[in-house]
């Protein structure tokens, strides 16, 4: 993140959101009683068809052509996402027309960087603030992280664009490339088409949510951009020095000072919960994992607990299960939703157990063994706890109750696993992030498998994927405190 480094450049990013803010109350002053959802019926109507076209091309040109320097591809890609939602184009063939412009897009641009080589960067580059030293950083970067930087970049404006390029130049293979830009620019054509899918279903309210927290975002942003000023001022200990004295020399600054002394140790204590070693990140990563998901659990079962109807977010999401049925989808998501069967977590457990075991691995083979049987035992009893009734009519026989989904918590083991082999086993592997998103992607199939099937409620497997994460988070949290504690018992004696 740069950010500016004088009152010029800060000016500048002052006159910018002045005028998004100004462009907004011109828009609320001169079009208060515009409908939006009647704006966005009359342009679906009016691009039909011509909206698959539409997508492909605009996705293809803003890598194969550069275009998205100056019209970025979402832009299009939301649109026609949101064309799908008024029920004018199909959704299914919308994503797949713009994950293949994409992906062809980033394919030209590739040979394209091959084909003009290196030297035209090193010719041209200076022009854009590219000069021989940092092109020749760039090729050293991508050695190592190319496919982090195709996978990744998909989502990020400028690099979207230029990556595949400069991977091309900088002699990257592209069989190297191939498989971070398919799983990138499907990842991105699924995102953004549904995310103008959903928000067509009722573009009033979003609007409504979205001007709510306009003023929110931006005290945010300002907050994050504070932060982190501060943190590289201060980051200097001769500019520590020199603020303690400039606040010492001012009276109504010294209540300050005494203050910020008065909480230092609880602020050195809070960055070193932050920082590794010891009880620090190593535990407050795992801490962090438990109070996202016990709170995704526990508010799910308060909610379906007093009223177990189907949410909002449930009967879009079973609408669009139905829209999506076909003969050879349904067949597939039923090989899909036996990776997440109990059998099926004690199969993979006991494989990659007897992998930890025999490569001495004693704290992942711990936290995998305890975090499967915590689920195994914990899902029937929280299952009668809330009592959920399963939805009727599903493609496949299941009994019991629905609340929260076994298949989903128990698909937390491959995304778990995942991370165990990326961060904990093969540090710096060039492979790990193709690892941990085959395995986030497995969760998220087995989960929403479930769904399409019509055996489970979205919100039933977003409890579930909340418990499974709350099984391995207790589980890895108990193995640093015991430990630690061990290694401080050792010490001492």
């Amino acid at each position: 993140m740069h950010l500016p480094r004088d009152l010029k450049g800060w000016l500048k990013v002052g006159a910018v959101l002045a005028a998004v803010i100004g462009v907004y109350l011109l828009y609320k002053e001169f079009f208060p009683e515009l409908d939006l959802q009647e704006l966005l019926a009359d342009v679906s109507a009016s691009l039909g068809a011509w909206t698959y076209l539409l997508v492909a091309v605009f996705a293809f040109l803003e890598t194969g052509a550069f275009v998205g320097l100056v019209a970025p591809g979402e832009t299009v890609v939301v649109l026609a996402g949101a064309v799908a939602g008024q029920g004018e184009t199909s959704v299914l063939l919308t994503i797949a027309l713009a994950w293949l412009g994409a992906f062809c897009g980033d394919t030209a641009s590739f040979f394209l960087g091959v084909k003009l080589g290196r030297g035209f960067i090193v010719r041209n580059g200076p022009r854009f603030g590219i000069s021989a030293e940092r092109f020749a950083q760039v090729e050293a970067y991508f050695d190592a992280h190319g496919g982090k930087t195709i996978l990744i970049g998909r989502f990020i404006g400028l690099v979207r664009v230029l990556a595949p390029f400069i991977a091309g130049a900088s002699g990257m293979r592209y069989r190297v490339m191939l498989p971070y830009s398919v799983l990138g620019t499907g990842l991105w054509a699924t995102f953004f088409t549904l995310l103008g899918y959903f928000a067509s279903q009722n573009l009033d309210e979003v609007v409504s949510v979205a001007e709510r927290g306009f003023l929110y975002f931006a005290l945010i942003v300002a907050l994050i951009v504070g932060v982190i000023v501060a943190v590289r001022f201060l980051r200097s200990p001769q500019n520590r020095s020199r603020l303690v004295a400039e606040m010492d020399r001012r009276r109504y600054l010294r209540p300050l000072l005494r203050f910020g002394r008065r909480v230092a140790p609880q602020a050195r204590f809070v960055w070193q919960r932050l920082t590794p070693g010891g009880l620090g990140l190593e535990l407050t990563a795992p801490l962090a994992a438990l109070a996202v998901g016990s709170f995704v659990f526990i508010s799910y079962a308060v909610v379906l607990g007093e009223n177990p109807a189907p949410t909002g977010a449930d009967m879009t999401a079973a609408d669009l299960a139905a829209d999506l049925q076909t003969d050879w989808l349904t067949s597939l998501e039923k090989l899909v939703t036996a990776f997440g069967t109990p059998v099926a977590l004690v199969v993979v457990s006991v494989i990659a157990g007897l992998g930890f075991a025999i490569r001495g691995h004693r704290a992942e083979l711990w936290i995998l063994i305890s975090g499967a049987a915590l689920l195994l035992i914990a899902m029937p009893e929280l299952k009668d706890a809330v009592g959920r009734p399963r939805p009727p009519d599903g493609l496949v026989e299941a009994g019991g109750f629905s609340y929260p989904s076994g298949h989903a918590a128990y698909s937390v083991v491959y995304s778990w696993l995942a991370i165990a082999f990326t961060a904990r086993l093969r540090p710096g592997w060039s492979g790990g992030t193709t690892l941990l998103v085959v395995g986030l992607l497995i969760t998220a199939a087995i989960g929403l498998s479930r769904v399409y099937l019509g055996v489970h409620y979205l919100s039933d497997v977003s409890g579930g994927w909340g418990l499974g994460v709350c099984a391995f988070a207790i589980t890895t949290a108990v193995y640093v405190l015991v430990s630690h504690f061990r290694q401080n018992r050792s010490r001492e004696s």
